[in-house]
């Protein structure tokens, strides 16, 4: 029996132009009215995932930065896991003499703080994810105290392949995953999403059987297989659609609906 639903975000619960369907809408509100808890768990930072939610109308748990900050409904910390502050000031380094090319973001709890708020790349991300970006040294955080949840580089796709290779194999004890081809996202080894899930599940007195997920690329491929239930969307890769125990129409034409409404976990 599903008792708590997990759904990654982009390519998931949005459509590629980054919208909530009303029948998504519908479907999220459904599992709350019927007591189900419906989290979000993405790589995005919570700053980037509350306008999704307040536009939808409702308060959820969420598990931001793939893992590795997991909140309540209210935004009371369950569990967090920063970067190390000598690991981060080596990868830093490394990227300044490898990559200068790269546009360095810098996610620490709820803030997000890059070198220069007018590059372009960094006011297409804040277009896109209504988070705001704020201008401040990186050595400054790390002579603070203030350890990053996660790294994100942005830069032309041949780099940001390059950059997974090389940096992955110069700092093992990093995840050094891309998100999309331009997007290198860096974080805690030990961070992924079913990791997250665990720590949600803990919350609330719950089994992993008692759980259902959805998901549509590789970085969900932990999630898909950790659930008890497992969906993946029509959109995504074929190995993605294979990990997974079901497959459900696309992002683009309400697959969260389709499948809780066919299996009747909403009205």
């Amino acid at each position: 029996m599903v008792r708590i639903v997990f759904s990654d975000i982009d390519g998931t619960l949005l459509t590629d132009d980054k919208r909530v369907t009303a029948k998504t809408e519908q479907a999220v509100k459904g599992l709350v009215q019927r007591g189900i808890p419906f989290v979000l768990v993405s790589a995005r930072m919570p700053e980037a995932i509350y306008p999704i939610t307040d536009k939808m109308g409702v308060k959820i748990p969420l598990i931001s930065y793939s893992g590795a900050l997991v909140l309540t409904e209210e935004g009371q910390e369950l569990y967090s896991l920063t970067m190390k502050a000598e690991q981060t000031a080596a990868f830093l380094e490394a990227v300044e003499a490898h990559f200068p090319q790269a546009t360095v973001n810098y996610y620490a709890g709820h803030h997000w703080f890059v070198r220069e708020a007018s590059d372009p790349r960094v006011v297409f991300e804040m277009k896109i994810t209504e988070a705001v970006a704020e201008v401040r040294p990186f050595a400054d955080c790390l002579q603070a105290g203030v350890l990053p949840h996660k790294i994100l580089l942005m830069m032309e796709p041949a780099d940001c392949e390059r950059a997974e290779r090389e940096l992955q194999a110069l700092f093992p004890a990093l995840n050094v995953v891309r998100s999309a081809p331009h997007l290198l996202e860096i974080m805690d080894a030990s961070v992924n999403k079913a990791s997250g899930i665990e720590v949600m599940l803990r919350h609330f007195g719950l089994e992993a059987d008692e759980s259902l997920s959805f998901g549509d690329n590789y970085n969900d491929l932990e999630m898909l297989r950790y659930t008890g239930t497992s969906v993946a969307m029509g959109n995504a890769p074929q190995p993605v659609k294979e990990a997974a125990g079901a497959v459900t129409s696309s992002n683009e034409e309400d697959g969260i609906y389709a499948y809780l409404s066919t299996h009747h976990l909403i009205d």
